[in-house]
C-alpha cells in the first residue's frame, strides 16, 4: 500500500504504485499516475495527466501538470511524462504540451532538474540532461541526452539542442545548437566543442579528432557556410560524431543555426 502522508491530498482517481511515497501536504490530482518507488517528499503538487516514473524523487514546493503558460491554451487534455530515476529538485515548475504543440512535454530517465529549474509546455528533454539551477526552457525546446544547461541560462521557444552539449551560466540561446558543443555568452554563441564531456563519454579518439576537423572546416575555414556544408554532406564519413552534426544540421527547424562569434 502507498506510504501517503496524513497531510497529503491525494485524489481517490490518482493510480499510485504500492511502494510509492508521498508526504506531508502533497497534492495529488485525479489523472496523475505515480510509478514504482517515486517519491513526493513534501509540499508538492502534481496535477494533469500527468506520470511520474519509478524512483523519481520530487523535493519540496515542486508544481507539475498545472496548465501552461501559454495564452492560446484552452484547457485541452495533453500530458506530462517524466522518466524513471529522475531528481526534481525544489521549487521546478514543470507544464503539460499545448494543442498547438506536440500535446506532451517530456523529461526523460536519470534527469536532474535543480532548484528553480522550468520546462514549458511542449518541451522535450532527453535522458541524462541536467538543468542547473533557474534554468529556464521556452516552449517546444527539445534537448538531447547528454546536456548540461548552466544555472540562469535560458533557452528560446523552439530551440533544438544537440546531445552531448554544455551550455554555460546565464547564457540567452537563441538558436539550435549542434551536438557535442560549448555555449556561452548573454546573447550566446559556438564557443568550440564539449571535449570534456565527450571524453567522460567515452567516445573514441578518433572521432573527437574527427569532429575537431568538421567543426573547423564547418564554422572556421574561409567561404560560404551552405557551399561548406554542402561539400560535407556530400561525403561519407566515417565518424559516428561527425554523422550525428551533419544529421542534426539538417532536422527540420524554425530558429536556425547557432554559429561562432564573427572575428
Amino acid at each position: 500500500m502507498p506510504d501517503v502522508h496524513s497531510s497529503a491530498v491525494v485524489a481517490p482517481e490518482a493510480t499510485l504504485a504500492e511502494s510509492v511515497k508521498v508526504g506531508p501536504f502533497c497534492v495529488v490530482g485525479p489523472n496523475v499516475r505515480l510509478d514504482e518507488d517515486a517519491v513526493l517528499h513534501s509540499h508538492v503538487v502534481v496535477e494533469g495527466h500527468t506520470t511520474i516514473g519509478a524512483r523519481t524523487q520530487v523535493y519540496p514546493f515542486a508544481s507539475i501538470g498545472h496548465p501552461p503558460q501559454d495564452l492560446k491554451f484552452g484547457g485541452e487534455t495533453t500530458t506530462v511524462s517524466i522518466g524513471t530515476d529522475t531528481v526534481i529538485r525544489e521549487h521546478v515548475t514543470i507544464n503539460p504540451g499545448t494543442k498547438g504543440g506536440r500535446q506532451e512535454t517530456v523529461v526523460g530517465n536519470h534527469c536532474m532538474l535543480m532548484v528553480g529549474a522550468h520546462v514549458a509546455h511542449d518541451c522535450v528533454v532527453g535522458d541524462r540532461v541536467i538543468l542547473v539551477n533557474n534554468a529556464t526552457l521556452g516552449g517546444h525546446v527539445v534537448i538531447g541526452e547528454n546536456t548540461i544547461v548552466g544555472g540562469l541560462a535560458a533557452i528560446h521557444q523552439f530551440v533544438r539542442i544537440g546531445r552531448d552539449v554544455m551550455i554555460g551560466g546565464m547564457s540567452g540561446v537563441e538558436n539550435d545548437v549542434i551536438p557535442y558543443a560549448m555555449v556561452m555568452g548573454e546573447r550566446a554563441s559556438l564557443n568550440g566543442l564539449n571535449l570534456v564531456g565527450m571524453k567522460r563519454r567515452g567516445h573514441e579518439r578518433r572521432n573527437i579528432v574527427a569532429l575537431q576537423d568538421a567543426y573547423k572546416k564547418l564554422f572556421l575555414d574561409p567561404g560560404n557556410f551552405a557551399d561548406r556544408l554542402e561539400e560535407m554532406q556530400a561525403g561519407d564519413s566515417e565518424s559516428d560524431t561527425v554523422r550525428d552534426v551533419l544529421t542534426f544540421i539538417q532536422g527540420e527547424s524554425s530558429r536556425g543555426l547557432l554559429h561562432p562569434k564573427k572575428k
